[in-house]
């Protein structure tokens, strides 16, 4: 059976929530919501009253954890000023799952690369989880979409080292790429079941530029915005993206389109698919 992806090519924060209970999926309990907080200088980042209508509805907390590069949000205290800084809590209850340790660690058995991931342990008062995706580029990952948000982005400092360095931190920036690539994977799988299936996944290609939005320096925007896409499938969600932007006939997409290749970005799901905790075939349902 194919995974459902829901589809719009209206970006507004009404669309987004009006996808999302079109979906049907009703997160239960405590939701924590993932949003990448932004770097400080980056001009590519969701703000937060884009976010403001989904996440009032389903009256969760918003969630982040620390980097583990220097910039703004390697450390608790530098990361929760730039938080306020970019009206986060000026809207939204919010949480840092790892300002304070130890990490919660959870087993990965069957995980490739690594057999643990490190998360912040506030994740244990949570009962579901709603993730918002900037979908764009990303400077190692190739593109960034729900499978980093739920690896990379919910890993602690020290887990985001462990899962760049394929389990060795010290090797954070030199590991062998692929590796890097199977372990992010490994690590997605352990949200998406530490959850239970109470996750919905929220992707919007919008301000797609090569660059993440933990880039201070980042490029701006390479091609026109597509849409929001909406899923219970992290691997379809991302696999829709993907697909969406290599049949755009917009100039700017080849730009993307080789920063997604020089990175073999597409492995994170090939290697999800792998671990058996998403489908690369869906069926994309476009709302007008």
């Amino acid at each position: 059976m194919k995974a459902k992806v829901l589809l719009s090519r209206t970006i507004t924060p009404e669309k987004v929530l009006e996808l999302y209970k079109m979906l049907g999926k009703e997160l239960d309990g405590k939701v924590a919501i993932k949003v990448h907080s932004g770097e400080a200088g980056n001009q590519n980042f969701l703000r937060p009253p884009f976010w403001k209508p989904i996440i009032d509805e389903v009256k969760g907390t918003v969630v982040e954890c620390n980097t583990a590069y220097n910039g703004q949000r390697n450390t608790t205290e530098k990361h929760l000023k730039l938080i306020q800084k970019h009206g986060w809590k000026d809207y939204f209850d919010f949480d840092l799952l790892d300002q304070e340790g130890p990490d919660m660690k959870l087993e990965i058995p069957e995980g490739k690369i690594i057999k643990e991931n490190f998360v912040g342990k506030n994740i244990k008062n949570y009962d579901s989880m709603l993730v918002l995706s900037h979908f764009k580029g990303h400077p190692m990952g190739g593109y960034g979409g729900a499978l980093k948000q739920l690896s990379i982005g919910c890993a602690s400092a020290y887990g985001k080292a462990y899962i760049h360095g394929a389990g060795v931190p010290e090797d954070i920036w030199t590991a062998d790429h692929d590796s890097f690539l199977e372990a992010m994977a490994d690590a997605a799988l352990s949200i998406h079941r530490y959850f239970q299936g109470q996750i919905v996944y929220v992707n919007v290609m919008k301000n797609m530029s090569v660059d993440c939005d933990c880039c201070a320096v980042a490029e701006d925007p390479c091609m026109q915005d597509i849409g929001i896409l909406v899923s219970t499938d992290p691997v379809a969600i991302d696999q829709a993206c993907l697909d969406l932007v290599y049949q755009s006939n917009d100039p700017g997409r080849d730009h993307l389109i080789e920063r997604i290749e020089s990175r073999n970005g597409v492995h994170t799901i090939e290697a999800a698919v792998a671990l058996g905790f998403g489908s690369r075939e869906y069926e994309l349902v476009e709302i007008k």
